[in-house]
């Protein structure tokens, strides 16, 4: 075995400081220069440890203050509170406010999850849409009804194989969107009254879907590095029943955490123990900043209790709505309630879409798109450490494009949220993504808009508002 790097010896030792609880959440780690003096190394050596450092999510830069010990900008909570209904109200309304947002033209947008039409590939799908037209005939003005396009089924089935699972296009059902895939699923796997697990903190919008069909959240911590605590949730099976788990194992919304391969292995293996149908949003998981995707939990299944959802809008087209289910053993019973909540996927989007895929330029396409991700969320970390308060922590997530700012207690991301929208930028205050008050000095960012001199101005805004706060 080739003897390790002296970059790593460092980063490992200045771990262990940290996991020791040598050195502790918020405390300065010790300098680039004292590094280099201690271990006779150059300062490019010791610059590359803490990069190490800073992927593996321990240390944070702060502004010609070095590196400190990252405080996990998860609540330190171990066990989850009672199952409870979603209720909306106010939140509901600044749910609907971060949507308008996106197509105003007066908001900077970094509330919402969606891409920039600057970075995605609409002129080349709104051509394959209109050759779609000229040449589906009546084909393209009638009811695609489930499980939807045989071509682009086709493609979605090749498509799951680099995540490691074999789908027949038999199996697929087309949705649409994500949003309604997951719906579809609890419509399939649940009754009102019903229990599900789900991350904490987790997206708004599965929160919403929860209310609408009179479904109990049980929210579960979740590591902002590796996603949902199996450990919490083998221990909450043992006491609480539990009907059903959502979970974002690929670069989840709004942590951006990746849930390591053995974590995916044991979870689908927990839940089959329990037989408790998994349902895994992957709409995040073709976006790593590494060269290719990790494998899918339902590469793992082998008894259909896995119902895989995703969708093409962080990719290639929002508003195309085209997604897809792959529900296992539950196939009848989502393309039932596929036919009595929207009986079909739009037609022209769906083939559009399988033109893309087929064509053969997505994989170059989702290259050269994960390279801008990385470089927005890269900048715009930077710029939030630099401009807002001492101690706020900003997760590093390794794909996607969001990113989970906790700020010190005293700000309330409320009024933050407020404040900043008066001032033309939308934000996603912490309040939305958990049915507790644990995040409400927290906010989630959107990185879906390439950098620039506008983006770069609208983070100092935010970060003087937030140091208002504090003061």
């Amino acid at each position: 075995m080739p003897p390790q790097p002296l970059y790593k010896h460092i980063a490992d030792t200045v771990a262990r400081m940290i996991h020791d609880g040598v050195l502790r959440p918020g405390e300065r780690t010790p300098s680039l220069r004292s590094i280099c003096d201690q271990h006779g190394v150059s300062m490019s050596t010791a610059v590359q440890a803490f990069v190490e450092l800073e992927s593996a999510g321990l240390v944070e830069p702060r502004h010609k203050s070095g590196f400190f010990v990252r405080t996990p900008p998860q609540a330190l909570f171990d066990l989850p509170g009672p199952p409870r209904v979603p209720m909306s109200g106010s939140l509901g309304n600044r749910h609907a406010s971060l949507f308008d947002a996106v197509v105003s033209a007066n908001v900077i947008s970094l509330g919402g999850a969606v891409p920039s039409p600057d970075i995605l590939p609409t002129v080349k799908l709104n051509r394959m849409l209109a050759e779609k037209a000229r040449h589906a005939g009546a084909r393209g003005v009638m009811y695609d009804l489930p499980p939807g396009s045989e071509l682009l089924r086709r493609q979605i089935s090749k498509r799951m194989l680099k995540g490691g699972a074999v789908v027949a296009p038999a199996d697929i059902i087309t949705t649409c969107g994500a949003t309604e895939a997951l719906m579809l699923c609890l419509r399939a796997v649940t009754k009102p009254g019903d229990v599900v697990a789900v991350e904490s903190p987790t997206y708004f919008g599965i929160l919403h879907v929860l209310e609408a069909l009179s479904l109990r959240a049980l929210e579960i911590p979740t590591d902002p590095q590796h996603g949902l605590r199996i450990d919490v949730f083998e221990r909450v099976l043992k006491t609480q029943p539990v009907h059903a788990c959502i979970a974002l194992p690929a670069f989840s919304n709004p942590l951006g955490a990746a849930m390591p391969d053995d974590a995916k292995q044991r979870l689908v293996a927990l839940l089959k123990q329990h037989d408790i149908p998994l349902i895994e949003d992957d709409v995040f998981g073709e976006l790593p900043f590494g060269p290719k995707r990790a494998r899918t939990c339902k590469s793992y299944d082998e008894s259909g209790l896995v119902l895989f959802c995703s969708s093409f809008s962080k990719t290639l087209a929002p508003g195309y709505r085209v997604g897809w289910v792959v529900p296992g053993r539950y196939y009848h019973a989502v393309r039932m309630a596929k036919l009595t909540h929207t009986l079909a996927t739009a037609t022209l989007p769906e083939l559009a879409i399988a033109g893309f895929l087929a064509a053969g330029g997505y994989d170059h396409w989702l290259r050269s798109v994960r390279t801008i991700y990385k470089e927005n969320v890269t900048r715009m970390r930077r710029a939030i450490l630099e401009e807002f308060p001492a101690g706020t922590t900003v997760t590093a997530p390794q794909g996607g494009f969001l990113l989970w700012v906790t700020m010190p207690p005293q700000v309330d991301a409320i009024a933050l949220y407020d404040r900043a929208l008066a001032k033309g930028i939308s934000i996603a205050p912490g309040h939305l993504f958990s049915l507790e008050p644990r995040y409400t000095h927290c906010i989630r960012l959107s990185c879906g808009e390439p950098w620039s001199p506008r983006l770069a101005a609208a983070i100092r805004t935010l970060g003087a508002l937030a140091k208002r706060q504090v003061i």
